[in-house]
């Protein structure tokens, strides 16, 4: 009787843990270290994770490729290994950075930063380092992408950080961060391959941070610019045109000790903010590196956002 009874509490206490387990960082079945998410969901349903790669106890953040990851849940996540890598680029082989995706047309597209050269952080007038915007496509939402154009969308300024938006009228925004100046935008031509016309400075309102990692999204007929405050706190504006003018809204995740990049995208009714964590790992490298991780975003009834807290059950119900 001990024995059945101890064997029935086994299984219960089992099944309760199931619904207890932490899913912060997410579980993508390997002790991979990504950063930088870019969620998107298509026609097929699925969330797809477009993710940069941090590699093992890296030098700076010399990077190499950048990783697709889906899930029909937010739970359980499919890997599908490297989707691009630097070595397949002809003008970069380094700064594999934060990539951002889309769907046009009948292809998909993955926006991608990527350089050369090194940045010296004790003489910065000996840096050599440069970053451009690259395009490749596939015709599968999980790669293998290859590099469309064979060059950078432009060479000046230099820029990383891409954010694609595709507004419901199917015109195509580029939002980046540039060298010298932040807040910029590109239209970008029908098939995507090319800027159309000038980069435009947006009106910000006047109040413009250092910025890194925009992201742009559209919620009942309000578009949101929303970014890494001076790259740590993530913080947003509103507006009623992909263009702005923007109104400034404020912080929305404090800060960690580190850099955080993030989307939102909304997954069967659920608003779902992404972003990345420094954690120490269980790997060979002892110190913070970074993690993909999730929460649920919220908003209030006049559409802003509800302040997001960090948790280590994420979005485990």
């Amino acid at each position: 009787m001990n024995t059945y009874v101890s064997a029935i509490t086994l299984i219960i206490f089992s099944i309760a843990s199931s619904y207890c387990v932490a899913q912060n960082p997410l579980d993508f079945g390997s002790d991979i270290k990504t950063a930088d998410p870019s969620g998107h969901v298509w026609a097929d349903g699925r969330m797809y994770l477009y993710t940069s790669h941090d590699q093992e106890c890296q030098e700076d953040f010399y990077m190499k490729d950048w990783h697709t990851f889906s899930s029909s849940d937010l739970i359980n996540w499919t890997a599908h290994g490297p989707s691009l890598s630097v070595a397949d680029i002809s003008w970069a082989d380094n700064y594999a950075w934060a990539p951002d995706a889309a769907y046009k047309n009948g292809k998909y597209y993955l926006f991608f930063p990527a350089g050369t050269g090194v940045k010296d952080r004790v003489n910065p007038e000996k840096s050599t380092k440069w970053m451009g915007i690259g395009v490749a496509v596939s015709d599968s939402p999980t790669g293998p992408f290859k590099d469309a154009i064979g060059a950078p969308l432009w060479t000046d300024p230099y820029a990383n950080d891409p954010s694609i938006f595709i507004d419901s009228d199917g015109k195509g925004y580029l939002y980046f961060h540039g060298k010298g100046a932040d807040y910029l935008v590109a239209e970008m031509a029908d098939d995507l391959l090319s800027v159309k016309g000038e980069f435009h400075k947006m009106d910000m309102g006047g109040y413009e941070p250092k910025m890194e990692g925009p992201w742009v999204f559209k919620r009942e007929g309000m578009y949101y610019f929303t970014m890494p405050e001076n790259n740590r706190s993530l913080a947003y504006y509103m507006a009623k045109s992909p263009l702005g003018p923007w109104e400034y809204k404020g912080i929305f995740m404090q800060e960690e000790g580190g850099n955080n990049h993030h989307s939102i995208v909304q997954f069967k009714g659920e608003w779902i903010l992404f972003y990345h964590r420094w954690l120490i790992g269980e790997g060979e490298c002892k110190k913070k590196q970074r993690h993909t991780a999730a929460e649920y975003l919220h908003f209030n009834a006049d559409g802003t956002i509800k302040e997001v807290k960090r948790t280590r059950e994420g979005l485990t119900k």
